[in-house]
C-alpha cells in the first residue's frame, strides 16, 4: 500500500487541477478580471497551506538552505492558474489541459535527461520520446476535434 498512496495522491490532485481552470475561469468571467482570479485562488490556496503549516509547525528557518531557484515555484504556479483561467473558456478544458500536460512532459524530459534543478538524471528513452509524441498526438486530435 505505501507504493500506491504516491498515485493516489497524484490522481486526486489532477482532478482538482483539471476542476481548477473553469472553477477561476468563472472568477475571471464575473470579475472581468484574470489577475483577480488568480489572485483569489491563490490567497484560498495560501490560506489552506497556512493552516495545514501551522499542524506541520516547520520553522521558516529550515528555507535558509534553499538554492535561488526554488523561491520561483509560486510564479510558475500563478502563471500557469492565469494562463488556464484565460485559455480554458477559449480552448476547452480538454484542450487547454492536454496542450499543459504536452508541454510539461517535453520540459520534465528534458528536466530528468539533464538532471537539472537537483534532480537525478534520467536518459531520454525510445519509449519516453513515444510517449510524448502520443500525447502531442492526441493534443492535435483534441484541437482538430
Amino acid at each position: 500500500m505505501p507504493g500506491l498512496m504516491p498515485i493516489i495522491i497524484v490522481v486526486l490532485a489532477g482532478l482538482g487541477l483539471a476542476i481548477q481552470p473553469p472553477t477561476n475561469a468563472a472568477l475571471a468571467r464575473v470579475s472581468g478580471s484574470v489577475w483577480l482570479a488568480a489572485l483569489v485562488s491563490f490567497t484560498v490556496g495560501t490560506a489552506a497551506l497556512l493552516i495545514v503549516w501551522a499542524f506541520d509547525r516547520t520553522p521558516l528557518s529550515a528555507l535558509r538552505g534553499a538554492p535561488w531557484w526554488a523561491w520561483l515555484g509560486g510564479f510558475y504556479g500563478a502563471a500557469f492558474v492565469a494562463a488556464l483561467a484565460f485559455a480554458a473558456p477559449r480552448l476547452g478544458i480538454a484542450a487547454a489541459l492536454s496542450i499543459a500536460i504536452a508541454s510539461q512532459l517535453v520540459a520534465a524530459l528534458t528536466l530528468d535527461h539533464f538532471g537539472l534543478l537537483q534532480l537525478p538524471q534520467q536518459s531520454v528513452t525510445l519509449t519516453k520520446l513515444a510517449g510524448i509524441a502520443l500525447v502531442l498526438i492526441g493534443v492535435v486530435v483534441f484541437r482538430r476535434g
